[in-house]
Formats: structure tokens, C-alpha cells, sequence
């Protein structure tokens, strides 16, 4: 397990790491407050899985909506637009990628959560998604809205 980081404006951190499966799945934790939600993408490479571990949140999936509560799931398949809103104060998801490497695209665009650092770090999302390109990763609208 590695450190807490800021992204996105949210705190996250890998939990298993590319290198420990050989490859075929990472998995990050997530913690995000009300309303956060990433811009509407697509993966190329990877498909993605969100679990919800704690708050409500509704998840985006092409023309697809799925509003999730704590151990609830939902898949994000590689080729289709996808993103997730927070609906609830505080939400803590588990989301694995397999692939893996995306992993890396988060930790190498983000900034450590130091101690008692409740605020996020401000962050430059141009250079966020112009980094996703190396990932195959295609930013394909704003962040959703309810």
C-alpha cells in the first residue's frame, strides 16, 4: 500500500499496485466529498470497476446510470464514456483497473497528503489530461451532473 495523494481535488491511494499482479489488475482506494466527479472519459486499455465502501454514488456508463450504495458495484467497460458523481457527504470507493498501469497516471499527477492536510492541493487539470494521452485515457465531456 503507498501514501495518501490529492487528485482531482479528492484523496486517493494505490492499494495493490500494477507490479504485485503481474500486470493484469490494479486497485486504488478513492475519497471524495459531495458533488466531486472526474470529467467524462473513456479508457482505451483498461476497463473499470467501482465498488462503493462507504456514501452514495452514482455512476455513469455510457447512456447508463447506476446509483450505488455501500457495496454496490458497477463496471466501466474500456471503450465506453464513463465518469461517477458524489452523492453523499463524504464517499470512499474501491475502484480496480485491469489491466493495470493507470495506476501510475495517477500517482505521477498528483500531490502527497501531508500530515493533517485537510485541504486539497490545487492541481493544473490541462496538464492532468494532457498526460492521459500516454494511457490512452481520452477525456469525452465535463463532469457529470445529476
Amino acid at each position: 500500500m503507498t501514501d495518501q495523494f490529492w487528485f482531482l481535488g479528492g484523496r486517493a491511494r494505490i492499494v495493490i499496485p500494477g507490479e504485485a499482479t503481474g500486470g493484469a489488475i490494479s486497485v486504488m482506494e478513492f475519497t471524495d466529498t459531495e458533488k466531486h466527479a472526474p470529467p467524462l472519459h473513456i479508457h482505451d486499455r483498461e476497463d473499470e470497476v467501482w465498488t462503493v465502501l462507504d456514501g452514495e454514488v452514482t455512476v455513469f456508463v455510457g447512456d447508463e446510470r447506476f446509483d450505488l450504495t455501500p457495496g454496490e458495484v458497477a463496471l466501466g467497460p474500456r471503450g465506453v464514456p464513463h465518469s461517477y458523481l458524489v452523492r453523499s457527504p463524504v464517499a470512499r470507493l474501491a475502484v480496480s483497473f485491469a489491466p493495470a498501469g493507470l495506476e501510475k497516471w495517477f500517482s505521477g499527477n498528483s500531490s502527497p497528503v501531508l500530515s493533517g492536510d485537510d485541504v486539497p492541493a490545487p492541481f493544473d487539470i490541462g496538464s492532468i489530461v494532457a498526460a492521459a494521452a500516454a494511457f490512452q485515457l481520452t477525456v469525452a465531456g465535463p463532469p457529470p451532473e445529476v
